[in-house]
């Protein structure tokens, strides 16, 4: 699906947005994140329903990429570095269905793109549990939790959980 401004978007769920938020806004070639909830049962979502188990959400972050300079492909590979796609409605400490890891494809391109990706991991050896599922609605967060990292850079949960999965990045990256 394209913006817009002609590039595209991706919709990726790997636990909680603050962290994939962060991660993402450092890639070359992503032009903006944002995060929200999708996949869920309720006609809407909210951080309190969705926490609580209530509404079936994942917590996800809506990628704008250039696809001149990152492909969708490459997205994956990053989203798959930096969170734990083995561990069912979990990331480390965060455990809901709305931690989940997915990815909501946008087009076909996407749906085979993904299922290729998954099969590669599979192919050796890793138990991946990554829903790959058509998009869904996607409902923006609320405003404190966009871009929360960068506002809230001493809190305590981001200075926990952020710096690893930036340090992953930046492994993912220099390795290639």
């Amino acid at each position: 699906m394209y913006s817009q401004y002609g590039t595209k978007m991706a919709i990726l769920g790997g636990g909680c947005f603050w962290c994939t938020e962060a991660v993402f806004l450092q890639v070359q070639g992503v032009k903006s994140v944002v995060s929200g909830y999708a996949g869920g049962t309720a006609d809407t979502a909210n951080y309190k329903a969705v926490c609580d188990g209530d509404t079936g959400h994942a917590e996800v972050i809506r990628i704008e990429f250039d696809e001149d300079v990152i492909s969708f492909e490459k997205l994956l590979d990053i989203f798959f570095v930096v969170h734990d796609p083995t561990t069912l409605n979990r990331q480390g400490n965060d455990v809901g269905t709305q931690y989940r890891s997915v990815i909501f494809y946008l087009d076909e391109n996407q749906h085979l793109v993904a299922e290729q990706k998954v099969a590669e991991l599979k192919s050796l050896g890793v138990n991946i549990v990554t829903e790959i599922s058509p998009a869904p609605t996607f409902y923006l967060a609320e405003e404190y939790h966009q871009n929360f990292y960068a506002r809230n850079p001493t809190q305590g949960y981001c200075n926990a959980v952020i710096p690893a999965k930036l340090a992953k990045l930046r492994s993912h990256i220099f390795s290639q």
